[in-house]
């Protein structure tokens, strides 16, 4: 059908206005010497990127129809690089679930098989999807997608199927705008699933953290009337506070480990022989003393999936893209003037230094982390967006407090009498 001519009515197109109603436009090709004949009609929402759509054919026993979503979404970023790594088409099968091929990628025809609730194209922070039905309720598959190379760089042809019914009429929607997460969710299909935040195998687990995450920020954003900038400190802040109590617990079990480890070592030493005896003396270690190896680091490792999401989300979300705060143009692009890199790497080293000053065996391979790790951080988050370093360096800051308190309570612990083997 894209070599036919088709009639548009109205001719002159659409002008859509804020708080009118909906208004559709439709296109018709009526073949001349045969009763064949075709109208698409879109209808459009000012208040909504989501068009529906309906393909009435007649007059022609059709099985198939393909409708062609072009070649992908431009790239409209500050840096190339960061739109090719993303850029992909992507579709959710029916039982198979979400997923995404690269369009750098893609170097001969494919045939991707259905059932398909969705297929489209994805950039950094923009989607274009086509989804089966009229409405959300409807149960409407796609039949399949073809993609094809065009010959241009990170450009790919993709176009969906749907099986034509004995009436002739399909319906489809299309969403055209910003990967705005709640926007989404709210469409339905796990069409904020898209974009996934994470590698493949975090996914499971970073998945539930970033939607939370999301929905905290808009709403300290919408509920607060502060900009985003604003909100990423706050935010930062409240991260702290929350994860207070998980790193005292940590550092207590920690302050037990350290005070029993001498007498763990006499018992390794007396009973090296007699590996019974030895479990036996252990086991009444842990009892006593409530010495357990795994008990200072649990409490650590469990916020790693929220900062790993965070990582994520700072990198992805829309909602920070183009908005600037204080010197920054842009909290979605790195900082140009360098100001945030250098004062998280400050702030990893204070935190770090008033750790090592606390402890009573100076380790000469921690004290050259001390030094080396925010360097390298630095060298890490320099190229990272500036809503990001801004979270991490308010979280550091906001962490001094707590470490200067967690390194008072270690040398208060430490000038205890020293623990001693029951008879």
């Amino acid at each position: 059908l894209r070599g036919y001519t088709f009639q548009a009515d109205p001719a002159d197109g659409l002008r859509l206005s804020e708080g009118a109603g909906p208004q559709t436009l439709r296109f018709t090709y009526q073949h001349p010497n045969h009763p064949f004949n075709v109208e698409i009609a879109y209808t459009f929402q000012p208040d909504r990127y989501l068009i529906g759509v309906t393909n009435q054919v007649r007059g022609l026993d059709v099985d198939l129809v393909f409708t062609d979503l072009g070649q992908g979404i431009p790239f409209n970023e500050q840096k190339e690089r960061d739109e090719v790594r993303v850029a992909a088409y992507v579709l959710n099968h029916a039982q198979e679930g979400i997923r995404s091929q690269l369009l750098s990628r893609v170097d001969g025809f494919r045939i991707e098989e259905g059932p398909l609730l969705w297929t489209g194209f994805k950039s950094k922070y923009f989607l274009m999807a086509l989804m089966a039905g009229a409405s959300a309720e409807e149960e409407k598959y796609l039949g399949g997608v073809i993609a094809e190379p065009t010959g241009r760089e990170n450009r790919v042809t993709l176009s969906a199927s749907q099986a034509v019914p004995s009436s002739g009429l399909i319906g489809y929607r299309l969403f055209m705008g910003p990967q705005d997460f709640a926007r989404l969710e709210n469409i339905g299909s796990d069409l904020q699933n898209a974009n996934p935040y994470g590698w493949k195998f975090m996914r499971p687990i970073v998945r539930p953290f970033a939607g939370i995450i999301i929905k905290i920020l808009g709403f300290l954003h919408d509920n607060l009337h502060i900009g985003y900038g604003w909100v990423l400190i706050l935010f930062g802040v409240m991260m702290r506070v929350v994860l207070f109590p998980l790193n005292q617990k940590g550092m207590k079990a920690q302050m037990r480990n350290m005070a029993a480890q001498p007498l763990m070592q006499e018992i390794q030493t007396k009973y090296k022989d007699n590996p019974e005896k030895l479990q036996k003396e252990m086991m009444k270690l842990y009892k006593e003393h409530g010495f357990n190896p795994l008990a200072g680091c649990l409490p650590m490792l469990l916020p790693w999936p929220v900062l790993i999401a965070l990582f994520f989300v700072f990198q992805n979300t829309i909602e920070l893209r183009g908005v600037s705060f204080l010197w920054l143009p842009d909290l979605s692009a790195p900082d140009p003037f360098f100001i945030l890199p250098a004062f998280l790497g400050i702030s990893m080293f204070l935190l770090q230094w008033v750790s090592m000053r606390s402890m009573p065996q100076q380790n000469p391979q921690m004290k050259m982390m001390m030094y080396v790790m925010p360097v390298m951080m630095v060298f890490i988050f320099f190229q990272l967006a500036s809503g990001l370093n801004l979270y991490y360096a308010t979280a550091n800051i906001a962490t001094l407090p707590q470490q200067i308190y967690i390194a008072n309570e270690r040398k208060k612990a430490q000038a205890k009498a020293p623990l001693t083997l029951s008879k």
